[in-house]
């Protein structure tokens, strides 16, 4: 099932969405082993900030019968330690890195994209885009004209793959793709959460501690299948698809839509191996079909 996907060369089409998986967390857990059976064909990163970040005060989880609504807030280092502490450190990974960064202003996108473009470890950058640009109030990946406007700003400052990984929460996500494929962008990735609230039972009040939060899970799969049908059908970019997926017929799915490499996240909260799993079932389910998928670069036969 070996892939191309800008340029890299991928042993099969499964990779882990943003956020969902501490790769340095499991390799203190499970050693050599995560080397031998590491579950995905590269590693994206949790999203990278400028500045440290904190995070949402707790309670950051809900369970939902379909999935769950996270509030976590993106905490992590801040980019100087990002690059000074953690990205030596996934240097032992046996797969490619792809750092995920999110800035507030055009200026603080375009620090970030240049300070991973100088590291050779680096493969490739996605843009999380769901952030509002405080400069213009406007959500950077729910406006075309706004999102354009970021690429004009950042593109000239990386010869890297850059992935635009686009919010669901836009009026037309398929213009919003189109939009970032004639700004220059490489690939795009979909579907980030959906906003969800949920009430403490015993009071009725918001139970997160940040008020609302991302529904993720089985819960948006088809929401993901109909964003991806109609990005896959506007553009011709190398589509990332995301959003529910728990097995191999789950990522075959989200393959006949028009991806061609597929991200799991919330399966890999209950199973960190689930890639490795999900990886293998698409597989059989390839080599038992006669199932074109142009996109992913090979077939299944």
């Amino acid at each position: 099932m070996t892939v191309d996907f800008c340029g890299l060369e991928l042993a099969h089409p499964i990779i882990n969405a943003s956020g969902t998986f501490d790769a340095l967390a499991a390799e203190r857990v499970f050693g050599e082993q995560l080397h031998r059976e590491f579950p995905f064909a590269a590693f994206v990163t949790k999203t990278v900030t400028v500045a440290p970040r904190q995070g949402n005060p707790p309670p950051r989880l809900w369970e939902l019968a379909g999935g769950l609504i996270n509030s976590i807030g993106l905490p992590n280092k801040g980019i100087e330690r990002f690059l000074a502490e953690d990205l030596p450190a996934l240097e032992r990974l046996p797969v490619p890195t792809i750092v995920n960064v999110m800035g507030f202003s055009h200026k603080e996108v375009a620090e970030l994209v240049s300070a991973v473009d100088a590291h050779e470890r680096v493969a490739a950058v996605e843009l999380n885009v769901s952030c509002p640009n405080v400069e213009t109030g406007l959500a950077m990946g729910a406006d075309a004209r706004e999102l354009s406007t970021l690429l004009d700003h950042v593109r000239p400052l990386t010869n890297k793959p850059l992935i635009v990984k686009l919010t669901p929460n836009a009026a037309d996500v398929a213009a919003v793709a189109s939009a970032a494929e004639a700004s220059g962008a490489d690939a795009v990735s979909l579907i980030n959460t959906l906003r969800g609230m949920a009430l403490d039972p015993r009071t009725g009040d918001p139970w997160l501690g940040a008020r609302t939060g991302g529904v993720s899970g089985p819960a948006v799969r088809a929401i993901a299948l109909a964003q991806l049908d109609a990005v896959a059908a506007a553009t011709q970019l190398p589509v990332i698809g995301m959003g529910g997926v728990q097995r191999g017929s789950d990522a075959l799915d989200l393959l006949r839509a028009g991806a061609t490499l597929v991200a799991v996240g919330t399966e890999s909260f209950r199973d960190p191996a689930a890639g490795r799993r999900i990886a293998h079932e698409l597989g059989e389910l390839l080599a038992n079909s006669e199932l074109r998928l142009p996109r992913m670069g090979v077939r299944s036969a």
